[in-house]
Formats: structure tokens, sequence, C-alpha cells
């Protein structure tokens, strides 16, 4: 039809299917954001929200406990081993000397020495000794450091089987916060969708019908492609099954608009040519020219062939001639296009230029005017 419109009308309708496209991109991005804010009508779930809150703030306590305790194991523990790694240097060093002065002692026989002797096994003795407090120390830093260890285990553990009861009291909470806040987006999306179809079906060929094409749009958008992200595990079954009532109701639609397009076709191809051609939109008429059908059927015809006057499928006249210069014409074109006389046979209505006229002056005395 774009064929048969004026080159003004062409941009003016690109223009209006412009605002169309700009009006949905608007109310996409408002619904857009209107369904992601849904969820705020609702509280936030914590799994604190569905344990025993004094038991489980005491475990936490507990555990908070085990493990400071833990820490303070673990650092005496350290300081224990580095008290033992000293004892253990010291008495080694004193050991070496003392067997070294051993060694000089034997190869010098000096029995002056003896007392020297006794002194010196008496302060490896003492170093010794030492050297076994600080391992014990360490062997009860080590105990005092295990038992800190599984008391954070056994604590952490208790926190851990209460954490899990309430995950599992949530997670059945959160599956009904879910389906709320579907409900909420589909008890939106769904009367935006009905509206479209009222819209499609009465007001799509009306005034405002870029508004309305924009509406369509942002319709369909919200519901199949807004919606997505938020389905839960059952909502695919509610996005197929309102897809599908849509097809259904779209087709028998467009069977019934085919049906009842078939029989306006039978009535009027029964109607004499001449009351057929006034019916035809004359735009209608030239779209379907344009592309190469019959306006009375829509049927193909070859109009290239200059035989054919009339369609061979229900006998409308598509050519004529001029009733002035005899030159073969579209049948529904208003005026000739070779001598410009009307489809009446009036000639077409010529654009006179205006002469101004000037008013006469009246004779003088003398008769000289």
């Amino acid at each position: 039809m774009s064929k048969s419109l004026r080159l003004s009308e062409k941009w003016f309708r690109r223009g209006l299917w412009l605002v169309a496209f700009v009006f949905a991109g608007f109310l996409i991005g408002l619904g857009g954001t209107l369904v992601g804010d849904l969820p705020q009508v609702e509280k936030r779930l914590q799994v604190e929200d569905f344990v025993d809150k004094a038991a489980f703030d005491a475990v936490r306590n507990e555990v908070r406990t085990a493990q400071k305790a833990e820490e303070d194991a673990e650092t005496a523990l350290q300081q224990a081993q580095l008290q033992r790694s000293k004892a253990r240097s010291e008495s080694a060093a004193e050991r070496e000397t003392f067997n070294n002065w051993l060694a000089t002692r034997s190869a010098t026989q000096r029995a002056d020495q003896d007392p020297e002797v006794i002194a010196r096994t008496q302060r490896l003795d003492v170093l010794k000794l030492a050297e076994r407090k600080t391992q014990q120390a360490v062997e009860a830093q080590q105990q005092a450091s295990l038992d800190a260890h599984q008391g954070a285990t056994a604590a952490q553990q208790r926190q851990s089987e209460m954490e899990s009861e309430g995950y599992a009291r949530m997670s059945v909470e959160q599956r009904k916060l879910e389906l709320r806040v579907f409900l909420y987006r589909l008890a939106l999306t769904l009367p935006l969708l009905a509206i479209a179809g009222w819209l499609f079906v009465k007001k799509r060929k009306g005034t405002y019908w870029p508004f309305v094409w924009g509406f369509i749009f942002f319709a369909l958008f919200a519901f199949f492609v807004e919606l997505v992200p938020y389905l839960p595990s059952y909502g695919g079954y509610v996005r197929y099954v309102v897809g599908i009532g849509i097809t259904v109701l779209v087709g028998r639609y467009a069977i019934v608009a085919l049906n009842r397009y078939l029989e306006r076709q039978k009535l009027a191809e029964a109607l004499p040519d001449q009351e057929r051609r006034k019916e035809l939109s004359y735009d209608v008429a030239l779209a379907r020219l344009a592309k190469s059908v019959c306006p009375g059927c829509e049927r193909p015809v070859d109009l290239k062939n200059e035989k054919i006057d009339f369609c061979p499928h229900c006998g409308i006249g598509l050519f004529d001639h001029c009733g002035v210069c005899t030159t073969r014409k579209s049948a529904f074109a208003r005026f000739c296009h070779a001598c410009g006389t009307g489809a009446s046979g009036a000639p077409a209505p010529q654009i006179l230029p205006v002469i101004a006229s000037t008013p006469a002056v009246p004779a003088g005395p003398g008769g000289v005017s």
C-alpha cells in the first residue's frame, strides 16, 4: 500500500511508527523498573528468623569464645615451642663444651680437675631439666590447643546444624515469597496483555494508532521478556499456557476474519461492475494494482498485458478508454493521464490566471477619456 501513498504521507507514517517504538521503549523502561522493584514489598528473609534466637545467639557466642581460646592456645603453643628450642640450643651447646673439656682432660690426665667435672655435669643436668620442662610446657599447650580446637569444632557443628534447620525452613518460606512476588508480577502483566488485546481488536486503526501499537509492543515485551527472569520453577507452565491461549484467540480471530472476508468478497463479486468500483477505495485500488493483483478479488493479474481489460477471475473492469482522446487508461484512475479528462468525461479543472482589471476612467468634458 505504500506505493499508493503520497510522499509526505509516507514520511508521516514512518514518523508515527517511530513515535510508536519510542513510546513503547519508555513504557518498557518504566515497566522493567516497576517489575524489578516489586520484591521490595516483601521482607528480606534471613536464616536468623527461622531458628531459636536465644539458643542460636548462645551457640554463636560459644563459637566465638572457642575460636578465641583456640587462637590463644595456638599463640601460647608457639611461645612454648620457642622456649623449648632455646633450651635445647643451650643444652646442646653446654653438652658440646662438656664433651670438648672431657676430651682435653683425658689427654692431660689431671686429677685436680675432678671437681670441675662434677660442676659441669651438674650444670648440664640443670639445662637438661629445663629442656624437659619446656618440652612438658609444649605438650601441655598442644593439649590445650587440641581441646580448644575440638571445642570450637563442636560449637561450629552445633551452629551449622541450627543453620541447616533454619535454611530448610527459610527455603520453604522463600518459595512462598517467590510465588507471591511472581503473582504480583503476573497480576501486573496479565491486565496489560488483556488491554493490549482489546486495543489490537478495537483501536489499532484509530487516530491514535501509534500509541496503541506502542502499548501493544510494551505489553508483549513485559509478559514474554520482562517476566522471564523472575519465573519460578513452574513459571514456564504459566508462560506457555498464556502463550497458547493468546495463540488460540488470535488464530480464532484470524479464522473468523478470513471467513467474513471471503463472504464479503463473494457478495462483492456478485455486484455489477460499476457498483463494485464505487465501493472500492481509491487508495486501496491503487495499492492492489501496484502489487499486480485485481482490486476486486485480489487475485494475480498480468497488468502489463495490454489485451487484458477485465479481470479473468471476477470480471471487474481494470482498463477502459478515455472518452475524449481514447487513450487506454486504468478504470480506477480519476483523470486521464494523456489529456487530463475526468473519469466522468468532463475536462479536468483548469487553473486560469487572474488578470487584474483596470477600472474605466470617466470621459472628461471634452469627450476625451
